[in-house]
C-alpha cells in the first residue's frame, strides 16, 4: 500500500478504510482442514482397501488451546466465506494501522509547514 506524505490524503484514506469494516456476515478466525478417516461400518468400502471418507474440520485458539470442530458438507460454502471476511477485516486492519501510523509521524511536519517553517 502505498502512503501519501499529506495528512489530508492520509485521513481521506483512512476513514475509506473505516467505512469498510462494516460486516453484516459472521467472522470466524480458524483454519478450514480437510482429513480422510474409516467410518465405523464394518461392510463399508473403507474397510477393504477403497478409498476413505473425506470430512472437513476448522481449528482455532481458544484460550491458548488448539480447539478443532467438525464442519458438516451442507455448512462448507459459508464456513469459506466467514474465513474470508475474517481475513479481509485482518488486511484491512492492517492497513489502517499503517494510516493511523502515518498520520502520526506526518503531524508535526505538516504543522511546521503550517506556522510558515520550512
Amino acid at each position: 500500500m502505498n502512503v501519501p506524505d499529506h495528512p489530508t490524503l492520509i485521513r481521506r484514506m483512512l476513514d475509506g478504510r473505516l467505512k469498510k469494516l462494516v460486516t453484516i456476515s459472521p467472522i470466524l478466525a480458524a483454519t478450514l482442514g480437510s482429513y480422510t478417516h474409516r467410518c465405523g461400518r464394518p461392510v463399508c468400502r473403507c474397510h477393504h482397501g477403497g478409498p476413505l471418507h473425506h470430512g472437513q474440520h476448522v481449528t482455532f485458539k481458544d484460550s491458548g488451546t488448539t480447539r478443532t470442530v467438525y464442519v458438516p458438507k451442507s455448512l462448507l460454502p459459508e464456513v469459506r466465506s466467514w474465513i474470508a471476511e475474517h481475513r479481509r477485516l485482518k488486511r484491512l486492519l492492517k492497513e489502517i494501522h499503517l494510516l493511523s501510523v502515518a498520520l502520526i509521524r506526518t503531524h508535526s511536519r505538516h504543522q511546521k509547514r503550517k506556522a510558515g517553517r520550512p
